[in-house]
């Protein structure tokens, strides 16, 4: 593109020389003049019909000369007008994709300024997502050890309700008879005390009274309540029993009356060690009455143990 402008210059240039020295310069009969001086100092005086001859080829070719020139130089002007505007078009593009590429430059500066803070913002939510997943990390990881130990609370609940179930029914003792199992008839008057076997049993949970015997053996440490009742036939005669521990008189119930039934009732609460037992012996020269009315009972239970 530069050679091809220096071209032109150039071109312009003779252009304009040329043209100067037509217009401003030597006009044709200068030009004629010498042209003819210069003829005859190159050739010897002729005779006037060879310089005549000789003027007329010469003015012919001075025309045909500067008819070439004059069409080789509108040609020329021609080109570098055209030239001209294809430089001033080619400016324009030129003009143009500058401005374009200013503004492309400026949208790709934006977009790398928008890209910047679209990463700084990334890496921002990446930062709090990590914190987010070590805070819930940190969450589950407190969940299950909370749940790992309330299964453990759990378990050991179980595993301690069923000892306390356990223990519960250790200490399950209760038990409740009464003397006859079928009929009806007076017991006594003895010459001695007598322990008093209650056969018809209610209620033995834990098996701690015996029917046979009579007597309760306590099998835990405790507190025991006893309870008995006591009835006669009355006419004069007394009817005693009473509650002993391990031999030891401990308490009774006692009626007596001239005439008519009698009866009556007592109760105590007992501290037994394992192994102490329990019995209702009654009193020589005593009687009572039993019936399947179940008039004489003895009964007792386990009000809470001891250590």
């Amino acid at each position: 593109m530069k050679g091809l402008v220096c071209l032109l210059l150039l071109l312009e240039t003779f252009v304009c020389v040329v043209q100067h020295q037509v217009d401003g310069g030597l006009n044709e009969n200068e030009i004629s003049q010498q042209l003819r001086s210069e003829d005859g100092r190159q050739n010897p005086p002729q005779t006037d019909t060879l310089r005549d001859e000789a003027s007329t080829d010469s003015q012919q070719n001075y025309h045909l000369f500067f008819t070439d020139i004059h069409a080789a130089l509108r040609e020329l002007t021609a080109t570098v007008t055209e030239q001209k505007v294809n430089i001033r078009e080619l400016t324009a593009t030129v003009t143009e994709q500058k401005t374009i590429n200013r503004e492309l430059t400026a949208t790709v500066t934006e977009q790398k300024t928008n890209i910047r803070e679209l990463t700084a913002t990334v890496t921002e939510q990446k930062t709090n997502i990590r914190e987010l997943t070590a805070t819930v990390t940190e969450q589950k990881t407190n969940i299950r050890e909370e749940m790992n130990k309330k299964n453990d609370e759990i378990s050991n609940l179980t595993l301690g309700q069923v000892e306390l179930r356990k223990e519960n029914r250790d200490r399950e003792i209760a038990f409740s008879a009464s003397l006859m199992q079928s009929g009806s008839g007076h017991i006594g008057p003895f010459t001695t005390d007598i322990t008093l076997t209650y056969r018809n049993v209610f209620t033995n949970i834990g098996n701690a009274y015996n029917p046979i015997t009579g007597v309760f053996t306590a099998p835990l440490k405790g507190a025991y309540m006893f309870r008995i009742s006591v009835y006669g036939g009355g006419g004069g005669t007394a009817a005693t029993v009473s509650i002993v521990k391990n031999g030891q008189h401990v308490v009774m119930a006692h009626d007596f009356q001239a005439q008519d039934r009698i009866n009556s009732s007592n109760g105590v609460v007992l501290i037994l060690e394992v192994g102490d037992v329990v019995y209702v012996r009654l009193w020589s020269g005593t009687w009572i009455y039993d019936s399947y009315n179940n008039h004489n009972t003895f009964s007792g239970f386990l009000l809470f143990p001891l250590r």
